[in-house]
This record gives structure tokens, C-alpha cells and sequence, in this order.
């Protein structure tokens, strides 16, 4: 593997890695509001500041397992972590897909 494709992986990784940090604090955020609580009462539920609740939710921090568990504990709901094969062509290949998409068919004279 070249220096180049360890960059690039690294680069998806982060991507992906914030992709899912959005999704789980929404998700969050969700439960917090479905059950009619501020993040002062989620905070104190916790054992922590507001303003840690703040960091957690607004989802600009690296969240680590132990910062979700305590937020579902403090929720009384399950985390769960699911691995599953990525359907998704490799990015070359979904990006040269969309530009095929995007590009207007010629019109056939027959």
C-alpha cells in the first residue's frame, strides 16, 4: 500500500467516522426530546455537566463508547453496534457512475 492510499483511507475513514457520529447524536437527541427532557435533566441523570451533555449531542467531538453507554444508561435504553458489508461501489467507481448518470443520453437517429 502506498502513502497516497493509506491518506485516502484514512481520509474515508473520517468521513465515515463523522457520518456515524451524526447519526448516533440525532438519534440521541431524539430520544432526549421523545421523553420530554432538557439536557439539564439528561446531565443530571448522567452525573455530569450540561455542558458535557452539549459536547455529546452536538456531535463535534470524537464520541467514544463509554460517552454513548452513558448517555443509553442515563436514557434507559440498549446500545447496539452493528458491522455489516458496505453495498456501495468503491468511490471511483460511484463517482464515475453519478457522472454517467448526470451526462444526457445522445438521441438515437434509427
Amino acid at each position: 500500500m502506498t502513502w497516497r492510499h493509506g491518506k485516502e483511507r484514512s481520509c474515508s475513514a473520517d468521513l465515515a467516522g463523522a457520518r456515524v457520529a451524526r447519526h448516533a447524536t440525532a438519534s440521541l437527541a431524539g430520544l432526549v426530546a421523545e421523553r420530554g427532557m432538557s439536557r439539564k435533566d439528561l446531565a443530571e441523570r448522567m452525573g455530569v455537566s450540561p455542558g458535557r451533555v452539549s459536547q455529546i449531542l452536538s456531535g463535534d467531538e470524537n464520541l467514544t463508547l463509554r460517552s454513548l453507554v452513558a448517555v443509553a444508561e442515563a436514557l434507559d435504553v440498549r446500545m447496539e453496534i452493528s458491522f455489516f458489508e458496505d453495498r456501495q461501489p468503491a468511490p471511483e467507481l460511484r463517482e464515475s457512475m453519478e457522472t454517467m448518470e448526470a451526462r444526457p443520453l445522445a438521441p438515437s437517429h434509427g
